[in-house]
């Protein structure tokens, strides 16, 4: 039979060991948590470290710009539309809206999936300028979107299959329809 000795801690060892423990987490707490957590540098370490800014960060946190929709050209409505994207092309529905003008939106394919564009052109620009708001391929989206600008808004839809594929667009908001783009 083997036996196996295994060393029994004396109670020296172990109040040694305890009180190492607390000196290194009264330096760590001092050294690190403090400046970064609270913002608390008794030594300046945290400051030297950089630890400091971590919180101070979390302070400034910028307050959002308050939109003021001020006088809107158009009046508030809701429509339901379809939509038919024929097989292997692209189209167009545009909306146009005044500058923070207001637009909620759903849509949903009847079956498959789209890749789409959903963005704004300002109204009168000659460069060809237009700012996506978000570019994917799904069979639905829902949302809104306060318009950063004059202009037509409105989604890019283009069918990669091989049958065409129906959209049901729902829409409330200050809008005038545009429609269909080709």
């Amino acid at each position: 039979m083997n036996t196996t000795e295994m060393p029994v801690q004396t109670a020296q060892t172990l109040i040694k060991s305890t009180l190492a423990a607390g000196v290194l987490a009264a330096i760590m707490l001092t050294t690190v948590i403090l400046p970064a957590e609270y913002n608390i540098d008794p030594t300046g370490i945290g400051s030297a470290l950089g630890l400091t800014e971590l919180n101070s960060q979390e302070q400034e946190v910028a307050v959002p710009e308050v939109v003021q929709r001020g006088e809107q050209t158009f009046a508030y409505r809701t429509d339901t539309t379809t939509i038919e994207v024929p097989a292997g092309r692209g189209i167009e529905y545009k909306f146009q809206l005044d500058k923070y003008g207001h637009l909620e939106y759903e849509w949903v394919t009847e079956s498959g999936e789209l890749y789409f564009d959903f963005h704004g052109e300002p109204t009168g620009d000659t460069t060809g300028y237009f700012e996506s708001f978000a570019i994917a391929t799904a069979n639905k989206m829902s949302g809104s979107l306060t318009t950063p600008f004059d202009g037509s808004h409105g989604w890019y839809w283009k069918n990669n299959g091989q049958e065409s594929v129906k959209i049901t667009l729902k829409t409330k908001g200050f809008y005038e329809v545009v429609g269909l783009k080709q």
